[in-house]
C-alpha cells in the first residue's frame, strides 16, 4: 500500500512540474521573487521530502537482507 502511495505521489509530481500555467504570469512573490521561480522552489523541497518517505516507506529491504547475506558469505570465504 505504502509503494503505491508513493508512485501515486512521485507521477502527480512529473505531472505538475509541467508548470506551464505560470509561463507568461509577471506576478512576483515578495515584490522581487517570479511565481515560477517560487513554484519551483517549493517543488523541490516536496520532491525531497518525497525522496525522504521513499527511502524511509517503500525501500526494499528484503533485498537489502540479501545483498549483506551474500556479502557476508563472501567475507567469511
Amino acid at each position: 500500500m505504502k509503494k503505491r502511495v508513493i508512485w501515486f505521489l512521485f507521477l502527480l509530481l512529473f505531472i505538475v512540474h509541467q508548470d506551464f500555467w505560470w509561463w507568461d504570469d509577471a506576478f512576483l512573490i515578495f515584490d522581487f521573487l517570479p511565481i515560477g521561480l517560487a513554484f519551483h522552489a517549493g517543488f523541490s523541497i516536496v520532491c525531497a521530502i518525497l525522496g525522504w518517505a521513499a527511502i524511509k516507506y517503500a525501500w526494499p529491504h528484503d533485498l537489502e537482507r540479501f545483498a549483506e547475506e551474500n556479502n557476508d558469505e563472501e567475507n567469511a570465504i
